[in-house]
């Protein structure tokens, strides 16, 4: 999820992030299906359905919302070459009070950034298994395949117990170069990557929005 979040709330908050770079042995992807709850300020509460799959040659992931005259979505397909994850494509849809647009990203386009949903599991993957702690620059291709740019640093490595279960963590904060006013923590599962288990964005200091795992299927 992008940090400009008021301004590209029509996603519902699904923009994610993140440069494909290769770790070696790095935790290994696995399939699930999850449910997000969203409160964004000024907005409607909403779940999001986030599900991970692999299908023949490559990985799936894919995030959907709705509300009352409103939708969207957001899905990419990757795969993993030499423990480095390469986006083969990128689609993205919303409908706001019957206004439609659509977005499609192809693996030319997306070389050598990923999607926002291919970095999403690439950068669960980086943090997961990084042991230096210090911060890093990320780059991926937004929805219209711009480059975008975040600062992140491991905050910290704590459990987490939420209704969904007991889960071990990562935790990340994630800024815009020259934004100090606007910030993002992400909270990854340390065992599934890409697996939110929660987030919130903040704004000149107040938490304008937040998202937490309520419901978790392993396939």
């Amino acid at each position: 999820m992008t940090l400009r979040l008021p301004r590209r709330a029509w996603l519902l908050g699904l923009a994610l992030l993140i440069t494909a770079l290769p770790s070696l042995a790095a935790t290994a992807p696995q399939p699930f299906d999850a449910r997000y709850h969203l409160e964004v300020s000024g907005w409607p509460d909403v779940d999001i359905e986030h599900q991970l799959s692999q299908e023949a040659g490559h990985w799936h992931s894919e995030m959907r919302a709705s509300l009352p005259g409103a939708s969207g979505h957001e899905w990419g397909r990757f795969r993993l070459d030499d423990e480095r994850v390469r986006s083969l494509h990128y689609a993205a849809g919303y409908s706001l009070l019957g206004i439609r647009r659509s977005y499609s990203l192809r693996d030319a386009d997306l070389a050598p950034l990923p999607d926002r949903q291919s970095a999403l599991v690439a950068l669960a993957r980086r943090v997961i298994d990084e042991t230096d702690g210090g911060e890093a620059r990320l780059r991926y291709r937004d929805h219209r395949g711009r480059e975008e740019r975040l600062d992140y640093r491991v905050l910290d490595r704590d459990p987490v117990t939420l209704p969904a279960g007991r889960f071990a963590a990562v935790r990340v904060a994630l800024a815009e170069p020259d934004e100090d006013d606007r910030r993002m923590e992400i909270t990854f599962d340390a065992d599934r990557p890409g697996l939110l288990l929660g987030m919130a964005y903040y704004r000149d200091g107040e938490r304008k929005s937040r998202l937490s795992l309520t419901r978790l299927d392993d396939d």
